[in-house]
């Protein structure tokens, strides 16, 4: 009867010990389930990171694009007039561009200039668009401040700039005599226009692309374009 007795007070419920160990054997499982829920989200933050980096470096390169796509070539022969602002002009620090205004109903010429800036400290591929110039003299100032917004911005000019993303360095290669050569290598290379224009950056460790990246543009009128 003492058995029996005992052994219903035991199937009665649990003892204290045994409430003990299986609230920490639920504690220790919260913790795992709770780290793993960790991990998979800062995965998760990290995918979506790379995934928006990777759509910002895609946008630059569209932008770099349509800037050539809508240069305004009529503009040839600046150096020999002197009185006008090139097509476009790499003179080893920034790539100027005068191009058609990408506003609708707002005809007039713009100029855009691509750079290596700086940003906390990092070399950054960056643009800068002028506002729409409708004379000769205010398209003229604007081929200055984007050679002077290059060198050293100003808090205005840095107000019409665009961070890109982190480069190491960028090289620029111009298309003429179906060949790619430095831009400043031919000896008549300051009133030509070439045929087409070959970008190169390289892109640092830390982003969704690393290494040299090339993009080519070449003109919808050049015969013979090669990439």
């Amino acid at each position: 009867m003492a058995r029996r007795a005992h052994f219903a007070r035991r199937s009665a419920g649990f003892t204290l010990v045994e409430l003990l160990v299986a609230l920490m054997v639920m504690a220790v499982l919260s913790l795992m389930s709770w780290r793993g829920l960790d991990v998979m989200g800062r995965a998760q933050s990290q995918t979506q990171a790379r995934s928006d980096e990777l759509l910002v470096l895609q946008s630059g390169l569209a932008q770099w694009s349509a800037d050539l796509d809508a240069m305004v070539t009529e503009l040839s022969n600046p150096r020999a007039l002197n009185t006008q602002p090139s097509p476009m002009e790499w003179n080893g620090l920034v790539f100027r561009i005068t191009r058609r205004s990408s506003g609708t109903g707002d005809a007039g010429l713009q100029v855009v200039a691509w750079t290596l800036g700086q940003d906390q400290g990092h070399k950054v591929w960056m643009r800068w668009q002028s506002p729409v110039a409708r004379t000769r003299a205010a398209l003229e100032e604007a081929w200055l401040q984007a050679s002077l917004w290059a060198q050293s911005p100003t808090d205005s000019s840095r107000t019409r700039q665009v961070r890109i993303v982190p480069v190491v360095d960028w090289q620029i290669f111009y298309y003429r005599n179906d060949a790619w050569t430095n831009p400043g290598s031919s000896s008549d290379a300051a009133n030509t226009n070439p045929d087409g224009v070959r970008l190169i950056l390289n892109l640092p460790e830390g982003q969704p692309l690393v290494g040299a990246l090339t993009r080519d543009w070449m003109r919808a009128t050049a015969v013979g374009n090669k990439t």
